[in-house]
């Protein structure tokens, strides 16, 4: 039976100690009351090496409390409202914040998968050749395999001490419930070698748990001690389905916005961090400074439409520009070449995915909108433009988990279209999303580089000739894979193992010519001369982005 504490920092304190490797596991309900222990109970030890697949948000509390040594990791920087890098992490490639070793979303969760299953490894074709697998002779052994001609490795599994969990409610015998998607899943739990320390909404009566079995993923032989923690998952959001009687919540759009703008500066950051993390009472303060109301609006039932700022009539932003022609190439690769699945990555690739598919369907395509965490056959909810929002979940026809949708969706259907960002990509269609030239880092792969390393993608990219460029500095994902990419000026395209030439342009108010755009907006030099017209944005096209994006977060 699993020990019982009073608090999140309780919980931690008594079973957390210098030097141990902590995982933070990636549900749709990040174990946020139990990271902020953590940070608190932990702080200035810089003595931890802590595992999570992505650190956003209040995760930077983690580096704001000097609590960690290394963080093992496939992405840092933000995801709200638009994903884009965090001034904390600049000078992540000397060790400050903290030493960072970067993988990608997949193979993070082989490696635990590895670990739970009791395996000596597990293999990966992707990371050879790319920056992923640079300083990591330790933990990715290259092996040679009759059955592949691509380059193999073994990747080493990963085994934290302890897992941090937070879930809808548990038992006191330690069952933990946590409602789809599932993110990571189970095996990180599974992986840990101690076990899990898990916060929940609330512990529930052994037979509220017994008449929902199907909803246990930790069960309590896994679980070393539990809490507690009422919002333990905000600022995320957490699903419930009235499951023991639980209220589930969305995210906390307004407070994630700040906590961004607050770490854009470590000053400002540091101030954040004592008015919201370094608290003598703990989460139960921290919710008392959220206050009731608040609290309780998330958990409101609220229809998450917005009338949008700009009318259809409006001329077309930069980004709408860039959004509408990405969703046209994604219509004509789906029409010519059959894809049934669209991965969305985040960013104005994910508005491109959602626009395209919400045509097709218009046109008879019935293509299934797919995203890492556990979302299959989604219809976005009109007005939330986040990704991975509990509104886009409820209008889901699959719910399930990253294993799920990078292996099977992707990496086991040809007939899937990855639709990505990129900072850096070159005419050989690589991708850096890693570190800039100066040696700043930009974000990390996330699940982008699982994507381009197993299917046909196509890139939406602002122009500019620091974007496009003749050579990346670090390949985050392979290109051998992309067909086409797309600028707010036209788009590029290639057959497979050719070169990228223009095929379509939009001259703009400018007036400038294929050539011109080409030379003046990109580092790159291709032929122009194929290049089709592009008719300019439509007030419907713009209409139908505006109903997605009405705050205009990616005009």
């Amino acid at each position: 039976m699993a020990t019982l504490a009073p608090s999140p920092d309780d919980l931690v304190r008594n079973y957390v100690r210098p030097g141990m490797h902590v995982h933070l596991s990636a549900t749709m309900s990040r174990p946020n009351a139990l990271m902020h222990a953590l940070a608190r109970v932990m702080r200035g030890t810089r003595s931890l090496t802590v595992s999570v697949p992505a650190v956003h948000s209040t995760a930077h509390a983690l580096a704001l409390s000097g609590s960690v040594r290394q963080m093992i990791t496939g992405f840092l920087g933000e995801t709200y409202p638009t994903p884009r890098p965090c001034p904390l992490y600049d000078e992540v490639a000397t060790g400050a914040p903290f030493e960072v070793e970067a993988w990608s979303l997949l193979t993070l969760e082989q490696r635990l998968m590895a670990a739970a299953l009791g395996q000596p490894g597990a293999l990966t074709a992707s990371l050879p050749g790319t920056y992923l697998a640079q300083g990591k002779a330790d933990d990715l052994v290259p092996v040679d395999s009759p059955w592949s001609p691509a380059a193999m490795a073994m990747m080493r599994p990963l085994r934290p001490d302890v897992a941090l969990v937070h879930g809808v409610c548990a038992d006191r015998r330690g069952n933990v419930v946590i409602r789809a998607p599932y993110g990571e899943g189970p095996w990180p739990a599974y992986a840990a070698a101690h076990g899990v320390l898990a916060s929940v909404e609330r512990i529930v009566d052994d037979e509220v748990i017994d008449r929902c079995p199907q909803d246990v993923v930790v069960p309590g032989q896994r679980v070393l001690g539990l809490c507690e923690a009422p919002f333990g998952a905000h600022p995320q959001s957490l699903r419930a389905d009235g499951v023991g009687g639980v209220v589930g919540y969305r995210d906390d759009y307004a407070f994630l916005t700040e906590t961004a703008r607050a770490c854009t500066g470590h000053a400002t950051a540091a101030d954040w961090f004592r008015e919201w993390i370094d608290l003598p009472g703990g989460h139960a303060e921290y919710l008392a400074k959220l206050g009731e109301g608040r609290l309780a609006a998330l958990g409101a039932d609220d229809p998450g439409v917005t009338t949008p700022r700009s009318g259809p009539s409006e001329p077309a932003g930069r980004g709408e520009t860039l959004i509408v022609l990405a969703a046209r190439a994604v219509q004509r690769l789906v029409e010519a070449h059959g894809y049934d699945t669209l991965l969305a990555g985040i960013g104005a690739s994910h508005l491109a995915a959602w626009l395209a598919a919400a045509q097709l369907r218009e046109r008879g395509h019935q293509v299934k909108l797919a995203a890492e965490l556990g979302f299959y056959g989604t219809d976005p909810h009109a007005g939330d433009v986040f990704l991975f929002s509990q509104r886009h979940a409820a209008r889901s026809e699959g719910l399930s988990g990253i294993a799920e949708v990078l292996g099977g969706l992707v990496a086991g259907n040809p007939r899937c279209l990855g639709v990505l960002a990129a900072a850096e990509i070159d005419p050989t269609g690589d991708i850096n999303t890693s570190v800039l030239p100066s040696g700043r880092w930009i974000t990390g792969s996330g699940g982008a580089h699982d994507i381009a390393a197993a299917a046909d993608c196509i890139v939406v990219s602002r122009s500019g000739r620091h974007r496009y460029v003749p050579r990346v500095a670090a390949v985050t994902s392979s290109g051998q894979r992309v067909r086409a990419v797309v600028s707010e000026f036209g788009t590029f395209g290639r057959e497979r193992g050719g070169r990228f030439r223009l095929t379509s342009h939009l001259a703009g108010t400018d007036a400038r010519t294929p050539e011109q755009s080409v030379a003046e907006r990109t580092g790159w030099t291709c032929d122009t001369s194929e290049a089709k017209p592009e008719d300019p944005v439509t007030t419907t096209e713009l209409a139908l982005l505006r109903a997605l994006d009405p705050e205009g977060h990616y005009r």
